[in-house]
């Protein structure tokens, strides 16, 4: 992990984060506890690129499901909720 304390961006400027994203992605850490991440401009494009293509393949999945009958109905938004409730705690 490529890790910065935010004291030596405070002391460097933004040439310790330049030198650091030469690493890649530059976990900031503030307090003892990491706070932020810094990316390039590339690396966050490919990560909201993963983010869409992953969020259509779940719709996709989820249409195929309805098509093919895979489907639960359920009486209330508390029923509902409930059955998700149990799935999460298994």
């Amino acid at each position: 992990m490529n890790i910065l304390p935010a004291q030596e961006i405070k002391r460097r400027g933004i040439s310790a984060v330049d030198e650091a994203l030469a690493q890649g992605p530059v976990h900031i850490v503030k307090n003892n506890r990491p706070q932020y991440v810094v990316l390039t401009e590339e690396n966050y494009r490919e990560l909201l690129e993963l983010q869409e293509e992953a969020t259509l393949a779940r719709i996709k999945a989820s249409l195929e499901d309805a098509k093919a009958g895979r489907v639960t109905r359920h009486d209330s938004v508390d029923a509902l909720m409930q059955r998700l409730d149990s799935v999460a705690a298994e």
